[in-house]
């Protein structure tokens, strides 16, 4: 119907918002409204807000994604019968709210006010054996919080993998980059990316992975400066008591380095940087659970909790 043009958001249900709060600056985002019942998070790029937490239960409330323009807004309400709201959050702008196939609530975005984007603190350049601009001039990385950018992408657990991949392609356009198989004829999920024509965008936006129970959102990725960054992060996590999941390493699939932190409620939030980028013709590729769980470097994934 449309073609979304990148991840908006991820909303979550939490009990004690002071907490969450707490938790997402240690991350590395920053404030961008704090209501009685709600806060809002931004990173430091142009998007209002990336994260959002509203009191009640722990658990995930939506997926945001935004779309191009109101207009596509109205096609996506016209073609599925939903109606174009005013967006109560930060950057205001229109919404059409949609349920997947397993009940997740899907968000569209669009006519979103953007914020000035908040400034990177210079740093000194990287040295390799192929060139030195770094001359005379020590390297500090500094403590404290990695400084997050925007989201990336997030991962949907699903009951039915083709359903999801059909909803989801037939809805917003995305590509398959890499989908993983077991087997010639079953395939156990798939990373999609944005179509943007000749456009660069990331290897993935969307990683849908069945699950016998399709529990919903399985992480949330959030891109930092660079490695450096994300290794300041890392230690600064580790030094407020935060619960890591997996990291750091490199992935085969997407390529990016990864570091993966539980939220106080169990909610997987991932910082990574260098990751890959292709246009709409690029072929996608096919790959196991092997590649899909492996490392090019690092640690390797975590067997499952006693």
């Amino acid at each position: 119907m449309i073609r979304i043009e990148d991840i908006a958001h991820v909303r979550f249900t939490a009990p004690d918002l002071e907490r969450m709060a707490g938790f997402l600056e240690t991350f590395g985002l920053v404030p961008a409204a704090i209501e009685t019942d709600r806060i809002f998070f931004r990173g430091a790029g142009a998007a209002p807000f990336v994260h959002a937490t509203e009191r009640g239960e722990a658990g995930f409330k939506a997926l945001g994604l935004r779309a191009e323009s109101v207009a596509d807004l109205e096609t996506l309400a016209r073609e599925t019968g939903a109606v174009v709201e005013p967006f109560d959050a930060p950057g205001g702008g229109q919404v059409v709210r949609l349920t997947d196939p397993d009940g997740n609530l899907v968000e569209v975005v669009a006519g979103q006010t953007p914020v000035e984007p908040l400034p990177f603190a210079p740093v000194a350049p990287w040295n390799s054996a192929e060139a030195r601009p770094r001359q005379r001039q020590v390297k500090r990385t500094g403590a404290g919080p990695a400084q997050v950018l925007r989201i990336g992408h997030a991962v949907l657990d699903v009951t039915d993998f083709r359903a999801s991949e059909r909803w989801y392609k037939d809805h917003f356009g995305f590509l398959t980059s890499d989908e993983i198989q077991l087997g010639p004829d079953f395939a156990l999920g798939a990373f999609l990316r944005c179509d943007r024509g000749d456009a660069l965008t990331d290897h993935h936006t969307l990683f849908l992975l069945q699950h016998p129970n399709g529990k919903g959102f399985n992480h949330a990725a959030f891109e930092v400066r660079d490695l450096d960054d994300l290794m300041r992060g890392h230690e600064h996590l580790k030094s407020t008591g935060a619960k890591p999941q997996w990291g750091v390493g490199r992935h085969i699939l997407g390529s990016q380095v990864f570091d993966y932190w539980f939220d106080p409620w169990g909610h997987p939030l991932e910082h990574w940087t260098d990751g890959d980028l292709f246009v709409a013709e690029d072929p996608p590729g096919v790959a196991g659970p092997q590649e899909l769980l492996g490392v090019q470097w690092g640690q390797p994934f975590p067997p499952p909790a006693a």
